[in-house]
């Protein structure tokens, strides 16, 4: 095996970015991933730029972001035809991930019942906004409502006193997390099939999602019963655990135990902090931080940040600088572990990706395919996976079913 999912085959009717996530991880892990895509339109992503990679005719780097390792077919489900086509395919597949609208592939005779009913082995993944059942299954989302309605919002951004307000996360997390958790789903179904030999339905909602990777905020709530609120870049259960202004920049202080902080306290000659009975313990940092934080601020205000930097990295101390993305994507670091990878596509042009982290020892990532051109897969995955004849696609593409 040089893949670990070398041998499952993916449908992947998804758009926009869970979805296309889950499928772009099972990709990278080896799986055939077909990406299922509307006629002369495709994913909505694709029109969501600049920036275009070759011009304004090019791709949007917002698809080229979640659709490498992935061929494109171009199907019409709104003709019979086409609705067909996906039926034929789904027999063929191991896993379905799809994100309409709760009820729309039921319509078309393309819902988890029917297609299992056809592949009992087959794996169907629905990723929504608020999940297949409850009084809000009907209702559309997108990543940013999700954030401030599922909870992330309330703990993002400056504390109440300073202006501000509530913000969301720089990039589409509570899309990306819903397709980890489809991703893991999917892996943990395939292997429960080793064993029943049959598939099963995973419902994947955005909100659900959000509200679990909410973590300690979340236990924070249910066992202290109070709220969590915004607290800027400090931390609820740890102190000091944020950004501090330097004499040129900003260093961010990440002091997870007793003992970094009585280095911390040696690194800023500050050592009257550590004996303090207020500071000396987690516990009394956390109480007392409204008079200790100011202390810090005061004293890294005295040097640059790549001094402070130095000399707490030097102690052991979890320090880093707060990087700009050109900054992480061009530095050594980012050279050594090879982060951002070339692919060509199907115009010739060169696709930079950012690498997957997951390095397997034996069966490596694999970065095959850039992310596809709509379409550019359609007559080569019919005759592979379906055994299509000439005559047969170009009767679908007459019928305008591809």
């Amino acid at each position: 095996m040089t893949a670990p999912l070398e041998n499952i085959r993916v449908l992947d009717m998804s758009r926009v970015l869970a979805g296309p996530w889950a499928a772009q991880l099972l990709g990278d892990y080896g799986a055939d991933v077909i990406k299922v895509e509307r006629p002369g339109v495709g994913d909505d992503t694709r029109h969501w730029g600049p920036p275009w990679l070759g011009g304004d005719k090019g791709e949007s780097a917002y698809f080229l972001s979640t659709n490498r390792n992935k061929r494109s077919i171009t199907i019409n489900i709104a003709e019979a035809a086409g609705q067909q086509l996906v039926r034929e395919l789904a027999l063929k597949a191991d896993v379905l991930i799809e994100n309409f609208k709760v009820g729309t592939l039921q319509r078309y005779g393309l819902g988890p019942a029917e297609l299992h009913a056809a592949n009992p082995a087959l794996i169907y993944c629905s990723i929504s906004a608020f999940g297949q059942t409850g009084p809000r299954a009907h209702e559309a989302g997108y990543d940013a409502m999700i954030q401030a309605s599922a909870g992330l919002m309330s703990v993002t951004g400056p504390p109440p006193e300073v202006p501000g307000g509530p913000q969301k996360v720089g990039v589409a997390i509570s899309d990306i997390m819903a397709g980890m958790y489809a991703s893991t789903a999917i892996l943990a179904a395939l292997n429960a099939r080793r064993s029943s030999g049959v598939g099963q339905h995973i419902d994947v909602p955005l909100y659900d999602s959000q509200v679990a990777w909410l973590a300690n905020q979340s236990m924070n709530f249910l066992i202290g019963g109070k709220a969590p609120g915004r607290m800027g870049t400090a931390h609820p259960n740890l102190v000091p655990y944020q950004s501090f202004q330097t004499r040129d920049g900003d260093l961010m202080l990440a002091v997870g135990n007793d003992r970094q902080f009585q280095t911390v306290c040696t690194v800023v000659e500050l050592p009257e902090l550590a004996g303090d009975d207020r500071y000396a313990t987690m516990k009394g940092r956390i109480a007392n931080r409204e008079t200790l934080i100011p202390l810090l601020a005061a004293r890294f205000l005295e040097r640059n940040s790549g001094e402070w930097l130095e000399l707490l990295r030097a102690g052991g101390v979890p320090v880093g600088p707060i990087n700009d993305i050109a900054e992480v994507l061009g530095n050594q670091h980012a050279a050594d572990r090879q982060l951002v990878r070339h692919i060509a596509n199907g115009a010739g042009d060169d696709v930079p990706t950012v690498a997957n982290p997951v390095s397997f020892s034996d069966t490596p990532v694999q970065y095959e395919y850039a992310p596809p051109l709509l379409g550019e897969h359609t007559d080569e995955v019919l005759r592979e996976w379906l055994s299509y004849s000439d005559a047969q696609i170009e009767s679908l593409r007459k019928n305008h079913a591809v």
